[in-house]
C-alpha cells in the first residue's frame, strides 16, 4: 500500500514538472514571436545601385529601396543607418538623435523608397566610407547591409615653395629662396575608389658647379622639382592575372630645364609562400626603367610601360614607387620619388551545378521543384545573389540566395508552376544575378527543359488509376428483357433492348 502511494506521489511531481516546462515554452513564444520566426527576405539597396559623392559641407538626399521577399506581408517596416560611436564610422554632420525611418507595411514582393538627407562634415577627407544600415518589421530578425559612399575634402589652398617659384617665374622676380634638399609639401591626390598617387621630395646630390647638399644647385640655392599629376591606365580596370598599360603623367614645377632624366618603378612583393611570393605588377616585355631626354621649365611629359598584374591578387589597391634621376643645367644630380596606388579587380568565378528536377513534367496549375547549387570559386564575395526563371510555359519565379563567401556554396531551390501546355519539354531559363562590392550588377544565364501537359480532371484520372478489370466491368454493356424470360435459367426467350 506504501509503495503504491509512493509511486503515484512520484507520478504526479513528474507530471507537474512537464506542465511547468510546456508553459514556460508557451510564454517564451508569446513573448518573443521573433524567436520563432526568422527573417526570410527583407532587402535593402541604393536607390539605382547608385554610389554618391559627397564634399565638405555639402547636404544631399540618399533614397533607398526596400523590398519584402518574404512570402508574406511585413508590418512596421523601419530603416535605421548606424551612426558608429565615433566620426571615424560616420563622416556626416549628427543632425539628429536618431534617423530611424518607419514605412508601415510592406506587402510581400513590394518595394517602397526611403529617403535620408545627409549633410558632409567639413574635416572629412577625401575616401571611401562603409556605412551600415538595418531594418526590422514585427516578427522579423534584424537585416543589416553596408553601403558605400565617396567623401570630398575640403579644398585647401596651400603656399607651397613650388607655388612661390612659379609665381615669381610669372613676375619676372627671382627671390632666391629655397634650399638644398628641395623646397615644397607633398602633392597628392586620392580618388574615391582607393586609386590614387603622391609626391615626395626632391634632393640634390651634387655635380658640375652644385655642391653636395644642393645649395648650389641651380645657381640660386632652389632645386628643380619633377612630380606626378596623374596616371591613366589601358584597360581602365586593371584586372588580376591580365596585362596593361600604365601612362604617368609628369611636370616639372620649376623654372629651369631638367634632363638625363631616369624612372624606376617597384611594385611590393605578394604571395603566402616562397613559390608564389612575387611582385605584384611586372614588366610585361622589358626592364623596369624607363628614360626620357628632357621636361622644359613648367613643362609637361608622360611616361608609359606595360605591366602584368599577378594573377592571385586581391581585390585591393596595390601601392607602386617610382623612383627619379635627373640632372639641372649644371648638371648637378637630382633625385626624387612618388608613388601611385592602383586598384585591382577580380573577376567573379563560380560554377552551376546540375538542376535537379522533380517531376519533369507538370499539369498546368501544378508545380515542379528545381533545385541546384551555385559554388563561388572565386576571390571575391559575391552579393544580392538572386535566380530568376522565365520561360513561355511557366509562370515567372524569383529567389533570392543573399550573399555568397569566396569558397561557399549557396543553395538554388525553385517551385515553377506550370502556365501553358507544352510541346514536348519546353525551354526554361534561369537568370542569375549578383553584385559586386561597389554594387555593380553581373548576370549569367542556364536553360533547363520541363515539359507541362493538359490538366486532368479528377474523375479521368481516378479512372486511370482502376486496376483492368475494374474498368472493363464499368463499360461492360447491360441488357434488360422486354417480355418473358427464364431468370433462373439466365436465358432470354423474348425481345430485349440494351442499356450502357
Amino acid at each position: 500500500m506504501q509503495k503504491r502511494i509512493q509511486k503515484e506521489t512520484g507520478n504526479n511531481c513528474l507530471k507537474r514538472i512537464i506542465v511547468a516546462f510546456l508553459a514556460v515554452i508557451m510564454m517564451t513564444t508569446m513573448l518573443h514571436p521573433q524567436m520563432v520566426q526568422a527573417a526570410t527576405g527583407i532587402t535593402i539597396e541604393s536607390k539605382d545601385n547608385k554610389v554618391l559623392t559627397y564634399k565638405a559641407g555639402e547636404k544631399k538626399t540618399w533614397t533607398f529601396t526596400v523590398t519584402n521577399h518574404s512570402g508574406n506581408p511585413m508590418n512596421n517596416v523601419t530603416v535605421t543607418p548606424d551612426l558608429g560611436d565615433d566620426n571615424d564610422v560616420w563622416p556626416f554632420k549628427t543632425e539628429m538623435q536618431s534617423y530611424q525611418q518607419n514605412i508601415g507595411t510592406l506587402e510581400n514582393g513590394k518595394s517602397k523608397d526611403v529617403a535620408f538627407d545627409f549633410t558632409q562634415r567639413e574635416d572629412v577627407q577625401t575616401s571611401r566610407y562603409t556605412l551600415k544600415f538595418k531594418v526590422t518589421a514585427d516578427g522579423q530578425e534584424e537585416a543589416e547591409k553596408q553601403f558605400y559612399v565617396n567623401t570630398t575634402a575640403k579644398p585647401v589652398q596651400k603656399d607651397t615653395q613650388d607655388n612661390k617659384d612659379n609665381k615669381d617665374t610669372d613676375d619676372g622676380k627671382d627671390t632666391g629662396k629655397g634650399n638644398g634638399a628641395g623646397s615644397g609639401s607633398d602633392t597628392s591626390y586620392q580618388t574615391p575608389d582607393a586609386g590614387g598617387y603622391s609626391n615626395g621630395e626632391a634632393a640634390s646630390s651634387g655635380g658640375a658647379g652644385g655642391s653636395t647638399d644642393g645649395g648650389a644647385a641651380s645657381g640660386n640655392g632652389s632645386v628643380p622639382r619633377v612630380i606626378v599629376t596623374g596616371f591613366t591606365t589601358d584597360p581602365a580596370e586593371v584586372r588580376a592575372g591580365s596585362n596593361f598599360k600604365l601612362t604617368i603623367h609628369l611636370k616639372n614645377t620649376s623654372r629651369m630645364k631638367v634632363s638625363n632624366m631616369l624612372f624606376d618603378l617597384s611594385a611590393p612583393t605578394e604571395g603566402s609562400d616562397e613559390q608564389t611570393t612575387s611582385p605584384a605588377f611586372l614588366p610585361s616585355s622589358g626592364a623596369s626603367s624607363i628614360y626620357l631626354d628632357s621636361i622644359a621649365p613648367n613643362g609637361t611629359a608622360d611616361i608609359s610601360i606595360e605591366l602584368n598584374a599577378k594573377s592571385d591578387l586581391l581585390q585591393k589597391p596595390y601601392s607602386m614607387e617610382l623612383s627619379m634621376k635627373y640632372e639641372d643645367p649644371n648638371a648637378t644630380q637630382v633625385e626624387g620619388s612618388s608613388s601611385i596606388s592602383i586598384p585591382v579587380k577580380q573577376d567573379a568565378r563560380f560554377e552551376i551545378s546540375d538542376f535537379e528536377i522533380s517531376p519533369q513534367s507538370v499539369a498546368v496549375g501544378e508545380e515542379a521543384n528545381v533545385m541546384c547549387s551555385l559554388y563561388n570559386l572565386g576571390r571575391i564575395k559575391l552579393y544580392n545573389v538572386k535566380a530568376t526563371f522565365e520561360g513561355k510555359n511557366i509562370k515567372k519565379s524569383e529567389v533570392f540566395i543573399g550573399n555568397i563567401e569566396s569558397g561557399a556554396t549557396g543553395s538554388i531551390d525553385a517551385m515553377l508552376e506550370g502556365k501553358k501546355i507544352s510541346d514536348g519539354p519546353a525551354k526554361v531559363t534561369m537568370t542569375l544575378s549578383y553584385e559586386d562590392e561597389s554594387g555593380n550588377i553581373s548576370t549569367t544565364t542556364k536553360d533547363l527543359n520541363l515539359e507541362v501537359t493538359e490538366k486532368v480532371d479528377d474523375d479521368e484520372a481516378a479512372a486511370s488509376d482502376m486496376p483492368g478489370e475494374t474498368q472493363k466491368l464499368h463499360t461492360t454493356e447491360k441488357f434488360s428483357c422486354n417480355s418473358g424470360c427464364n431468370r433462373s435459367s439466365g436465358h432470354c426467350s423474348g425481345g430485349s433492348s440494351r442499356n450502357t
